[in-house]
């Protein structure tokens, strides 16, 4: 998602056959407590507790550059979590979520996670279609009339479908504003769905529907509205509803902070001339929040991880989504990596999740970037093995410290081959 800027708000937070077990719960605990609490019952406590030969040793090393690389670049506060199911297996906490308070980031430290919010999208598109309200093949015209406006030189735009929206192949430009958002009063995003139309008669399908992958913010505003005209409900209360509740995820929220929750908000900073600038802690993503409007602590977001990890017997899979439409999005629709380039990395794309193959370890996932937040998470299918990441720092000029791209990529390229191929 691009990065844009607007006044600041300164406020002062391997699956097993066996069989599940079943627990006995106070009578009287809010639903989304006993959802979570099965949600880790139906994960054996063979699996919890496992971790493969040479595990503790590998990160060891690994954590100690970590933490010796975000010192060097100046990064002021991260996290790093390595989880297998309901257990974690070992956590990073780095530097501070908030430089004026002295505030250090911790486990309650609520990140802003950027395009990790389009999985939430993908998983409640196809929350719609396994109730029988669409179909992945659906053209979009079909829910947006709107888009007929839009220039499209390879045919009609009843051609392109929600599943090339969910894989990034429609056509649509990368950026959500196709000019403007470099000055301090631009709205940070597009507030309202008028916005969004008006600037159809100046778009245009850039290549082909279908043919190749390009990533497309528009694309995924586009399934957002799709699921509120579906649902009746605004895109935000649909997945707290349908998503986040269920998985017990009752820290998580979108755009401004609850006022309950502000102590553990991390703030997130620009770099410029080697010094740390603080951006403010809230940001409005407005229209754009299917895009990437979820804010959460990585706590949540390890319940997330479990339940795309967890046994296929869990009942969550029959409140949220079943498993065989997660597995669903994670099929290869199209490559990324050409087939020229010798990187050893490969990556390709399914529906709204990429696909990445280093060597044995195969892995789906997703990134996020806005403002100065830059995340990431991969889970191994297979061993159900899963690591996330967060920073709140980048640079401002190429002058000054932290590339947080280049860190990222890096960490991630020392997880699959130190630590993911230990569940290999």
């Amino acid at each position: 998602m691009s990065m844009r800027r607007r006044p600041r708000y300164h406020r002062p937070q391997a699956p097993d056959s066996g069989r599940a077990r079943t627990r006995s719960l106070p009578r009287g605990l809010p639903l989304a407590t006993i959802l979570a609490a099965a949600l880790v019952a139906c994960i054996p406590n063979s699996v919890r507790a496992q971790k493969p030969a040479g595990f503790d040793a590998a990160w060891r090393e690994l954590s100690a550059r970590y933490h010796k690389t975000l010192d060097d670049e100046g990064v002021v506060g991260g996290a790093l979590w390595f989880v297998r199911g309901g257990d974690v297996l070992a956590r990073e906490f780095h530097g501070f979520a908030d430089l004026e308070t002295r505030r250090k980031v911790d486990e309650n430290t609520i990140f802003h996670w950027a395009s990790i919010t389009k999985t939430f999208t993908g998983i409640a598109i196809l929350q719609l279609r396994d109730r029988g309200l669409l179909s992945l093949d659906d053209p979009i015209v079909k829910y947006l009339p709107e888009l007929r406006a839009v220039h499209d030189t390879f045919g009609a735009m009843d051609d392109i479908t929600l599943r090339m929206l969910m894989s990034h192949s429609a056509g649509f430009r990368n950026p959500t504003w196709p000019w403007g958002g470099d000055q301090p009063w631009h709205p940070f995003e597009p507030t309202e769905w008028s916005q969004i139309v008006a600037m159809l008669p100046y778009t245009e399908i850039l290549f082909e529907p279908g043919s190749e992958h390009s990533y497309s913010n528009p694309g995924i505003i586009f399934l957002g509205r799709v699921i509120e005209i579906l649902s009746g409900d605004d895109f935000e209360v649909y997945i707290d509803k349908n998503i986040l509740k269920p998985l017990g995820m009752t820290h998580s929220y979108f755009d401004t902070t609850p006022y309950f929750l502000l102590p553990y908000r991390s703030n997130n900073y620009t770099v410029r001339d080697g010094k740390p600038i603080a951006n403010g802690l809230d940001f409005d993503t407005g229209i754009t929040t299917s895009n990437g409007g979820l804010n959460a602590p990585i706590t949540d977001m390890a319940r997330y991880l479990a339940f795309l990890a967890g046994d296929p017997s869990n009942s969550l899979y029959d409140v949220v989504l079943k498993r065989a439409s997660l597995d669903e999005m994670w099929r290869k629709q199209l490559d990324i990596t050409p087939d020229s380039d010798s990187a050893k990395t490969r990556e390709s794309i399914g529906l709204i999740y990429f696909l990445l193959d280093r060597g044995p370890v195969h892995v789906i996932g997703h990134t996020g970037s806005q403002e100065s937040f830059r995340a990431f998470f991969y889970l191994d299918p297979l061993s159900g093995a899963a690591a996330i990441a967060q920073y709140n720092t980048v640079r401002g000029t190429a002058r000054d410290r932290p590339d947080t791209d280049r860190i990222l990529t890096d960490l991630r390229d020392d997880l699959f081959d130190h630590v993911f191929m230990r569940f290999r």
